[in-house]
C-alpha cells in the first residue's frame, strides 16, 4: 500500500471517579448503540508540532476545554488500517490510515466547560463519562485492537 499513516493523537480522558470521557460522532446520527459511533477524543499532529502539545489543543478544539494533565503517554505508536471499503474516501482519501500517540490525562476541569459547540463544525454532538472497560465494544472494527491495549494499558487510572 503506497498510502502513508496519518500522524496524530488521541485522549484517554479520565475524571476524578476514574471514568473516560468518551464523544459521539456527529456523522453518525442516531448511532446511540452503534459500535463506531462513540470514540475518544484524537486528531492530527501538525508539521512540527510536539505530540504533548498536540494533545491539548485537539481538546480544546474537540471538547471545548484543555483542563486536564498528562497521567502518562503510551509507549508505542498505535496503527490501524482503514478498511478496503473506506481507503482514497476517510481521511481525505491521502491516508491507509492513522499511526497514533495516546495520552492517559486527568480533566481537571468542570463538566460545565465541555463544550462541543464551539468550532464551527464540531466533530460530536453528545459526550458521556463511560468505565475504561467499554471501550473495545464502543469502537468500530478497525480500531477496536487500539481500544483493548488502551483498556489494558491504562488501567491503573481507572475507576471501579
Amino acid at each position: 500500500m503506497d498510502l502513508p499513516y496519518r500522524r496524530c493523537v488521541g485522549a484517554v480522558l479520565f475524571n476524578p471517579d476514574g471514568r473516560v470521557l468518551v464523544a459521539r460522532r456527529a456523522d453518525l446520527p442516531n448511532a446511540e448503540g452503534a459500535p463506531g459511533g462513540w470514540q475518544l477524543p484524537q486528531g492530527g499532529i501538525d508539521a512540527g508540532e510536539n505530540p504533548a502539545v498536540a494533545i491539548f489543543r485537539e481538546l480544546a478544539e474537540e471538547i471545548g476545554t484543555a483542563k486536564a494533565e498528562i497521567l502518562a503517554e503510551h509507549p508505542d505508536w498505535l496503527n490501524y488500517d482503514l478498511p478496503p471499503e473506506l481507503l482514497g474516501k476517510a481521511l481525505g482519501g491521502r491516508f491507509r490510515g492513522q499511526t497514533q500517540r495516546w495520552f492517559a490525562l486527568r480533566f481537571l476541569g468542570t463538566e460545565a466547560e465541555i463544550r462541543l459547540d464551539l468550532d464551527p463544525h464540531p466533530e460530536f454532538d453528545a459526550w458521556r463519562w463511560a468505565r475504561l472497560d467499554e471501550l473495545p465494544a464502543l469502537a468500530v472494527g478497525f480500531k477496536r485492537a487500539i481500544y483493548e491495549t488502551l483498556a489494558r494499558d491504562f488501567a491503573r487510572f481507572a475507576g471501579p
